[in-house]
C-alpha cells in the first residue's frame, strides 16, 4: 500500500466501517473538509484502492446457514482445464470465493448451503456436473469468529 498517507487509511477505515457514511460525516471524521475529503475519497476510487461497495448479508436468514470449506483436485493440470474449472465454479451462485492453490488440492471453495441435504444438492446439482473433478474434500464450519472483506488497516 505505497502512498497512502494517514489521512487516506483513516478514510478507508472509516469506509470499510460503513459504506453508505455521507462525504459529509466522512470529512467530519478524518479532520477535513468536505471538497478535499471527496478528491481523497474519488482518487482512491480511480486508483483501484477501493474496487466497490456491497452490502453484507445475513446467510443464514437467506436460507444458507451453513458455509462448506471445499478442497478440490482436479485430473488434469493443464492450462486450459484450471482456468475452465475455475470460471465454471464462480459462476455458481451458492460459491462465496474460489481460490486456485498450491498443495493437494488445486482449488479452494467458500460454500454457502442449508444444511447436508443443501450441501448434497450443491455437489450432485452443480458441483459434479464441472468436468474434471479427481477429488473433493469438506469441511462444515462450526461458527465464524471474523468475517472481513479486507485487511483492517
Amino acid at each position: 500500500m505505497k502512498d497512502l498517507d494517514s489521512i487516506d487509511r483513516s478514510i478507508l477505515r472509516e469506509l470499510q466501517k460503513d459504506g453508505r457514511i455521507s462525504n459529509k460525516d466522512l470529512a467530519d471524521q478524518v479532520g477535513l473538509s468536505s471538497a478535499p475529503c471527496w478528491q481523497r475519497h474519488r482518487r482512491l476510487e480511480n486508483d483501484g484502492v477501493i474496487e466497490g461497495y456491497s452490502a453484507n448479508l445475513n446467510l443464514e436468514k437467506l436460507g444458507f446457514g451453513e458455509i462448506v470449506l471445499l478442497e478440490v483436485q482436479l485430473q488434469s493440470h493443464d492450462k486450459q482445464s484450471v482456468r475452465a474449472f475455475g470460471a465454471e465454479v464462480a459462476k455458481i451462485p451458492e460459491v462465496l470465493e474460489v481460490y486456485l492453490t498450491t498443495g493437494g488440492f488445486d482449488y479452494f471453495i467458500k460454500v454457502a448451503v442449508d444444511g447436508t441435504r443443501g450441501y448434497e444438492r450443491f455437489l450432485q446439482e452443480r458441483l459434479y456436473q464441472i468436468p474434471g473433478i479427481q477429488n473433493t474434500r469438506s469441511v462444515f464450519t462450526l461458527r465464524c469468529f471474523k468475517r472481513n472483506s479486507s485487511v483492517s488497516l
